[in-house]
């Protein structure tokens, strides 16, 4: 007897799924399941949320008519099941690499794609839009998704608006890391329909997120609703991967493994992060003040040591960057020296907060400022390209980015010890140079920096982690003769006033560079020349930036080249300049 078609290999859009039987789809979803690990043990990327939703994944392009109707997956980091079934298939192996699929929706991709996503608790706000819009709309949330506050803010008007809106809660017990807060806590132990009801939903479940037949009931009794409605359904983050369910984060994030025990390819060396959080415990043992703040991501950024060694001090508010700037803002009001440590990405959640809460009362809150610049296959959802723009232009903000390591150290020390107002320190992703750093670290001089190597005719300031490959192409211009003048300004804010017109009045030429977007560091410096008249003697100014568009995801090396800001790129902008 010949072996069986898998189903799997008959499904090229949602449509395929009508003719299956509920048996079919629940023998479907194990087929889904076998691919999606298989797929990411080859490309790595998010892994144990998508497995906890495979089965909902199925019974939703089962029940709905995608992309008629409008599934709307919170954060979609989960949505690779969805990707798979929706014509993606044979290019599910691309996923996160340059020219590939994205890790996350997005409107561009596919029509299957309703709404682009990969920060958490957009899904309800959306999905209301869609259903005020006049179309038949899911919102799956979950993942630790519910406590952000924009979540709760849709839930709100949703509830109000009476509008047929079916909201799926993903319950897996999870968010990357163990969930935080009172609500958290009462989704495992309590009744929460109360809750539910009180904002104007009617509710269901929960109900048994990996039982195909109870998935399919619940769906089909709920596709066509004339009001809101909540769907509570238990899932399992990582399910029917024995590794995932094994480990503590669930396999939230991974790099390539083997599919037969689990075991992940080693990353290289000691982060920015680990420097980080090893530098903050130093700083917080010699100063009982210094406390910690983090928004759902203890172990991304890198506070789950600070909070083992100092539990009582260590503050995880759960999905809600906004809360997490205004309590900091309290904590340093009530005498604390707070440390607020937020993806660049993240910390944009919570501006006005940065701006109206801490800048506005010079309040002395420390941003440490996580995966800044370029992340690499997380792509542009998430590059900490914004930062330096919106915090230079606030009056008071110290804005420092760390070139190395032991630079890195010596800014913590610097934020540590400096209380007239707000402070901000950013780093990159991953490891830097590989540079030790001091035992003690000396903090630096607010607003001073330094002279890396000596020119003549064209000077390069930098200004963060580019450092590196500043030091490369000033290396390479070097063996066509032209000696170039390297300076790490440190500070974005209050800017080396003293260094930069010096170099301006000694050089030709003048050029800056970040891994930021415009109107940042070399913004700055531009403001500072033209209004001191540097330009009128002829100056000429460069600034390297990233480039004003949304780079799309490769490695961070590969979008650093496409930027302009590898070693190559920079020798070009300096080899121009020197031709003219």
């Amino acid at each position: 007897m010949p072996p069986r078609t898998p189903l799997l290999d008959r499904v090229t859009t949602p449509a395929d799924l009508a003719p299956l039987s509920d048996a079919e789809l629940a023998t479907l979803a194990g087929e889904l399941r076998a691919e999606l690990i298989d797929a990411v043990s080859q490309t790595g990327g998010h892994l144990g949320a998508g497995l906890g939703v495979v089965e909902l994944t199925v019974a939703l392009h089962a029940v709905f008519d995608a992309p008629e109707d409008q599934l709307i997956w919170d954060v979609s980091h989960q949505a690779y099941p969805h990707k798979i079934l929706t014509g993606r298939r044979d290019r599910i192996r691309t996923l996160r690499q340059s020219g590939g699929l994205s890790g996350f929706t997005r409107r561009d991709e596919s029509a299957y794609d309703a709404f682009g996503a990969a920060h958490a608790g957009t899904s309800i706000s959306a999905a209301l839009g869609f259903a005020e819009a006049g179309h038949r709309a899911v919102a799956i949330i979950g993942d630790g998704s519910l406590s952000a506050g924009m979540a709760f803010e849709a839930l709100n008007h949703a509830g109000a608006s009476g509008r047929p809106l079916l909201v799926v809660l993903n319950d897996n017990g999870r968010s990357i890391d163990t969930p935080t807060g009172a609500l958290a806590e009462q989704l495992q132990t309590g009744d929460i329909a109360p809750f539910f009801e009180s904002l104007g939903f009617d509710y269901s479940g929960p109900i048994d997120g990996h039982a195909m037949p109870d998935l399919l009931a619940a769906l089909r009794a709920h596709r066509d609703l004339v009001r809101p409605h909540l769907l509570h359904v238990r899932t399992q983050k990582g399910r029917g991967f024995a590794p995932a369910e094994a480990a503590e984060d669930k396999f939230h994030g991974v790099s390539k493994f083997d599919t037969a025990t689990g075991a992940q390819a080693a990353s290289g060396g000691i982060t920015a992060t680990d420097v980080f959080a090893q530098a903050l415990i130093s700083e917080a043992t010699r100063d009982p003040a210094i406390c910690a703040i983090t928004a759902a991501m203890p172990s991304g950024t890198g506070l789950k040591a600070f909070a083992q060694r100092f539990p009582d001090r260590m503050h995880d508010v759960g999905i809600a960057e906004q809360h997490a700037v205004t309590f900091a803002a309290g904590l340093a009001a009530g005498g604390k020296r707070p440390f607020c440590a937020l993806y660049s990405t993240f910390l944009q959640r919570g501006y006005d907060q940065v701006v109206h809460d801490v800048a506005l009362q010079s309040l002395p809150v420390r941003f440490a400022i996580d995966r800044a610049g370029l992340v690499g296959a997380d792509g542009p959802s998430h590059a900490g390209a914004y930062d330096i723009g919106f915090l230079r232009n606030l009056p008071g903000m110290v804005v420092m980015a760390a070139a190395d390591e032991v630079e890195l150290a010596r800014m913590v020390a610097t934020a540590a010890r400096y209380d007239d107002g707000p402070i901000a320190l950013r780093y990159p992703r991953g490891a830097m140079t590989g540079a030790s750093p001091e035992a003690e670290p000396e903090p630096l001089t607010i607003g001073e920096g330094r002279i890396i190597r000596e020119g003549q005719s064209i000077a390069l300031l930098s200004f963060g982690a580019r450092l590196g490959a500043a030091i490369d192409a000033c290396e390479a211009m070097a063996t066509e003769g032209i000696q170039v003048t390297l300076a790490d300004a440190r500070f974005a804010k209050p800017l080396d006033e003293d260094l930069i017109l010096a170099l301006a009045a000694s050089h030709d030429a003048l050029v800056t560079l970040e891994d930021g977007a415009a109107g940042g560091f070399g913004a700055g410096v531009a403001e500072l020349l033209a209004a001191r008249g540097a330009f009128d003697a002829g100056l000429r100014f460069r600034m390297l930036t990233l480039p004003d568009s949304f780079l799309a995801h490769g490695t961070p090396d590969e979008m650093y080249a496409e930027a302009g800001l590898d070693s190559a790129g920079i020798a070009a902008a300096l080899r121009a300049l020197a031709e003219v």
